[in-house]
């Protein structure tokens, strides 16, 4: 009787190499790993305390303070209220800073480190190939990114939400940390650092360099999406009579000034306002009748957060596709690293 060999299928004899290169990250990169882990862990366990113990002591404390009246005495529990201010702000620029420690973090050794030591080179020469392997270097740090950022950002929020209404100094949402701390934002700003140390690392194929331009790069996108995000939602404008003063209240303002007679819109001289008889003098020489002020209000949180976050991403997407097409011109176009010397 004779027997037949079978020939196993051959997705079971050569299987991705996608697997066993994300393995191989996890363990190159088990530093950076736990080092993440344990930050976002300690970051959810501040931003759980703030929302909770912290925001019901503070709120309490305001609550005494409030019920005193203006009595020459008073008993609070100002150490809450201190507690609390102290905490959010540790909290918030920690969550704040997110982004760029990814940032140097991926151009100091995601990609820069591997060229520079030529083990890309290798790694390319053999079973991966230069797509598959920056592939994984964006994938698979991505999804940790995202993950993290996004649940920091995410109980940053809630922690904000709790005190909102019940603590008197709580920051407004217009707040420059508050709002790219707690937001989808905050997560793709995380995303672009990622991509623009990936991108550097590529670039300049050696980690201190890579590192610098990373934090830089990502420092100036942060700043253009800054400027930026009034003009990407319609704004509401107010308008008062000069009687009345100039509007105030929370928001981002996108322009304010003064109104003259024929609708124009005029810059504020900020003279101080219609009691002090220099400044009705300058108003009446502008023909000033009344005031302006463009704004975002509370309302236009969410549009604000989501605009800018597809803004971001957006730039992340070109940022992704330059990283593919300098590893395109470093490998020469070819399957595997051979021609990546220099």
């Amino acid at each position: 009787m004779t027997a037949v060999a079978t020939t196993a299928p051959a997705s079971t004899r050569h299987p991705s190499p996608a697997p066993r290169l994300n393995r191989w990250l996890l363990r190159l990169h088990r530093p950076a790993l736990c080092v993440w882990g344990g930050l976002v862990v300690l970051l959810s366990a501040a931003l759980l305390w703030l929302g909770g113990p912290l925001t019901d002591a503070s709120a309490a404390a305001w609550d005494q303070y409030n019920a005193c009246a203006w009595a020459p005495k008073c008993a609070y529990d100002q150490p809450a209220i201190i507690r609390y201010k102290e905490v959010y702000s540790v909290t918030t620029f920690a969550v704040l800073v997110l982004p760029f420690l990814v940032a140097a973090w991926a151009g100091a050794t995601l990609t820069s480190r591997e060229l520079e030591t030529g083990t890309a080179q290798l790694t390319w020469a053999q079973s991966v190939s230069p797509v598959h392997w920056l592939t994984a270097k964006l994938a698979l740090p991505a999804t940790l990114v995202v993950a993290g950022t996004g649940l920091v950002a995410a109980l940053h929020h809630l922690a904000w939400s709790a005190g909102e209404g019940r603590i008197d100094t709580a920051k407004s949402w217009s707040d420059f940390p508050t709002f790219y701390s707690g937001g989808p934002l905050t997560v793709a700003l995380a995303l672009l650092g990622l991509v623009v140390g990936v991108l550097a690392g590529l670039l300049w194929r050696r980690s201190l360099p890579a590192l610098g331009t990373s934090v830089v790069v990502t420092t100036g996108v942060f700043a253009v999406v800054h400027t930026v995000l009034p003009h990407l939602w319609p704004s509401v404008t107010q308008v008062r009579y000069r009687a009345q003063g100039a509007p105030s209240g929370t928001g981002i303002v996108v322009d304010e000034g003064i109104l003259t007679s024929t609708g124009a819109r005029l810059p504020n001289p900020y003279c101080g306002g219609p009691d002090f008889p220099d400044c009705r003098a300058t108003y009446d020489k502008l023909d000033a009748v009344g005031h302006y002020r463009d704004f975002h209000p509370l309302s236009h949180y969410w549009p604000l957060q989501l605009m800018a976050t597809a803004l971001t991403c957006a730039v992340v997407a070109v940022l992704v596709l330059a990283a593919y097409r300098v590893l395109k011109s470093l490998t020469g176009g070819t399957g595997r690293g051979a021609n990546t010397t220099g």
